[in-house]
């Protein structure tokens, strides 16, 4: 849809390190061609590394309904500001299941940098698969804490096989 307007504002850029687990946020965007959908909802866990998408950001994940179509629009919290991307949703159904990804505005402005400074983004990689150490984890392993990162598998020919 195009918007012949003048005099739009844009959103304000949030800080999603300062989100909350609980924080009330809506998503807009224009599931299965709908055009100009608000749905709300809360921030239901960060750091989130779903292999599915990618394993390389921790998403902020959110109850709010994304759909297909919502991708490309924003999160937004109860001051107005843009603290995600809407990016993905976790689904058997092929539809809205109760859990949605947003890239997280810290990553999205550093990789819009990156672009615009260098016309690409590159990281650095290691090869390695790991695990957040989480509540299960820590039982497993009998550990006192809950942080930090399990090395799952050392990936063949990676630098760290290397």
């Amino acid at each position: 849809m195009r918007i012949d307007a003048t005099g739009l504002k844009a959103l304000r850029m949030g800080d999603s390190h300062a989100t909350q687990v609980g924080d009330w946020v809506v998503a807009i965007g224009s599931p299965f061609g709908l055009d100009m959908t608000v749905t709300a909802g809360i921030i239901s866990a960060k750091g989130r590394n779903n292999n599915r998408i990618t394993a390389r950001a921790d998403f902020l994940q959110t109850d709010a309904a994304i759909n297909p179509g919502n991708s490309g629009g924003p999160l937004i919290n109860m001051r107005g500001e843009v603290i995600g991307i809407n990016t993905a949703i976790a689904t058997e159904s092929g539809g809205y299941d109760g859990i949605g990804f947003a890239i997280p505005t810290h990553i999205a402005s550093w990789v819009s940098q990156k672009l615009i400074a260098n016309g690409e983004v590159v990281r650095g990689y290691l090869g390695t698969e790991i695990k957040t150490v989480d509540a299960e984890t820590a039982r497993q392993f009998n550990l006192k804490i809950r942080e930090g990162a399990l090395v799952r598998s050392v990936l063949p020919g990676s630098p760290a096989d290397k």
